[in-house]
């Protein structure tokens, strides 16, 4: 897909602190309309921060600006209605809810019946297996299926920009190769992605682009087929 749309997302000298501790060291960077970017880097780097930090979740100095407007004073149920929907690490579905109330939860703000009925059936063309425990309650459902669902609930939010947070975590690799597969799916169909993900190989081949970060710091970037076969990133990342 094109990914040579206007700016969707900036991210102008984000910092983020816990207590004494900068988790995040005054990044910056922009993710085009209808693109993947990844950010990349090892536990601890301030990749989930960053993605907390453009939700609402966390406190931050700097500027998140989403289709020209600035977050910094938006509150997260708000951002959301925007059309920023995260998928959080360890997925965040409630599990003594079944598949339907989990994706119907979703919705909430949403007042446009018609068209949440045809995002139902455009998520069960995604993932038919969701439309087959849809009655299922979430915590009975395999990992790869509890990701499904995940991302599906944060489709059903009408998310014009879709942050996840390590997807490929705890799955068997071919579920890996589902959900990134279905994760391109998504995008061709419109949808702008800001992916964190420890798998940098999976990640990389679907990017368009890519940011590396290392203890805070953005110390690469590029398009994600650069970055696959630069030999920093293989060292470091790829086991080359």
């Amino acid at each position: 897909m094109s990914a040579s749309n206007g700016v969707l997302l900036t991210v102008n000298e984000l910092t983020i602190s816990y207590g004494n501790i900068r988790a995040v060291k005054g990044i910056s960077f922009e993710v085009h309309e209808g693109e993947i970017v990844t950010l990349i880097g090892a536990n601890g780097a301030g990749k989930s921060s960053t993605l907390r930090a453009i939700s609402g979740l966390v406190p931050y100095k700097g500027e998140v600006i989403y289709r020209g407007q600035n977050l910094h004073d938006i509150p997260a149920d708000q951002i959301v209605a925007l059309g920023i929907a995260q998928v959080p690490e360890g997925r965040g579905i409630f599990g003594n809810l079944t598949v339907g109330e989990n994706l119907k939860l979703a919705t909430w703000q949403r007042k446009d019946k018609a068209e949440i009925a045809r995002d139902y059936e455009r998520v069960f063309g995604i993932f038919p297996r969701l439309k087959e425990r849809i009655n299922q309650l979430g915590g009975t459902l395999s990992g790869g299926e509890q990701q499904m669902l995940a991302v599906a609930r944060a489709l059903m939010s009408r998310g014009r920009m879709l942050l996840l947070d390590e997807p490929s975590m705890g799955l068997a690799p071919v579920l890996v190769r589902e959900i990134f597969k279905v994760l391109q799916e998504i995008n061709q169909s419109g949808v702008t992605i800001l992916l964190v993900e420890q798998n940098a190989n999976m990640a990389l081949r679907v990017a368009h682009r890519g940011y590396v970060l290392e203890t805070g710091l953005i110390t690469l970037s590029g398009p994600g087929k650069e970055l696959l076969v630069d030999q920093r990133v293989k060292e470091a990342y790829l086991g080359g």
